[in-house]
């Protein structure tokens, strides 16, 4: 089997700085598998790391769409080209469902007919709606999926009334084409809520009212790209729906619950290697590769 890493773990637990050391270690590319940091200029909300390159960041506007299944595919095409080229293909990110379609191959329905008429019905709807429309519809995938997201939640709802068929019921599984390492990063709770409340502190000082301020400037308000933490917060505060007090403790706030949501989601995946320290993970990748 071809052997690839992921490293995984809750928003601010350090992926990404991980990642860095240890693909020097092992001439490793990193593959992103984040859902926020696909799309251009959402850059200091979502705390892209642009001092080495990354595949699968920057590679959308947030005028478009970009789905699991894609995501699976670009993803699987990139590792096959590393794994040619003798490299450790290495993926950081927090988005699970990213991670578990490409790592335990679920079969994501990829429909050629998708009804745009049906979703901007469902857009009209407020959270508590489309949850609840899901729950009567598809209860399996109304407990599986954030209900802060409305994207997946009508992505969920689309495929059950296109197919007449739940959406959970479509999402099989196939035999996985890497052997994967999982390695999750352990933290203290309490400890990464105040690294993330100085890190939101830190993308307010460099920026990130401006930076929202101009992506409103080019494109709808309302996009489902917008309706990521950070930057919802910032466009009420923009429109002078709340201060930016309020703003920023919203945003923390949000986070953490976030946070908190990860945490569920990779627990329950019980393939992951917890650890404290990259010196930890390194001593897991080496044996991982000298396995046979």
């Amino acid at each position: 089997m071809k052997k690839i890493v992921a490293i995984v773990g809750p928003t601010g637990s350090g992926k990404t700085s991980w990642a860095k050391i240890l693909a020097k270690k092992f001439n490793g590319k990193i593959i992103s598998a984040d859902s926020r940091q696909i799309y251009r200029g959402m850059d200091i909300g979502t705390g892209k790391d642009k001092s080495f390159y990354q595949d699968l960041v920057d590679i959308i506007t947030p005028d478009k769409t970009y789905s699991v299944a894609q995501f699976q595919k670009d993803a699987g095409k990139i590792i096959n080209q590393y794994l040619a080229m003798k490299a450790l293909p290495m993926i950081a990110g927090g988005t699970g469902l990213y991670i578990d379609a490409l790592l335990y191959g679920y079969v994501i329905p990829n429909l050629k007919e998708e009804s745009s008429a049906l979703r901007q019905n469902f857009e009209k709807l407020s959270d508590s709606e489309l949850i609840n429309k899901l729950k009567k519809i598809d209860p399996k995938s109304a407990l599986k999926i954030d209900p802060k997201n409305r994207r997946r939640i009508i992505r969920a709802l689309e495929v059950s009334e296109l197919t007449k068929r739940p959406f959970s019921s479509l999402q099989k599984k196939r035999k996985p084409k890497f052997d994967s390492l999982i390695i999750g990063i352990k933290t203290d709770r309490e400890t990464l809520y105040s690294k993330i409340d100085a890190r939101i502190d830190q993308m307010i000082k460099d920026g990130l009212v401006e930076e929202v301020r101009e992506l409103v400037s080019k494109y709808r308000k309302d996009l489902p790209a917008f309706n990521t933490i950070g930057y919802k917060e910032i466009i009420d505060y923009i429109m002078d729906r709340q201060t930016l007090k309020d703003a920023v403790v919203k945003i923390k706030f949000n986070t953490h619950a976030y946070v908190r949501r990860q945490e569920t989601w990779f627990r329950r995946d019980k393939n992951i290697k917890w650890v404290k320290s990259p010196e930890r993970a390194e001593k897991l990748i080496r044996k991982f590769l000298n396995s046979k």
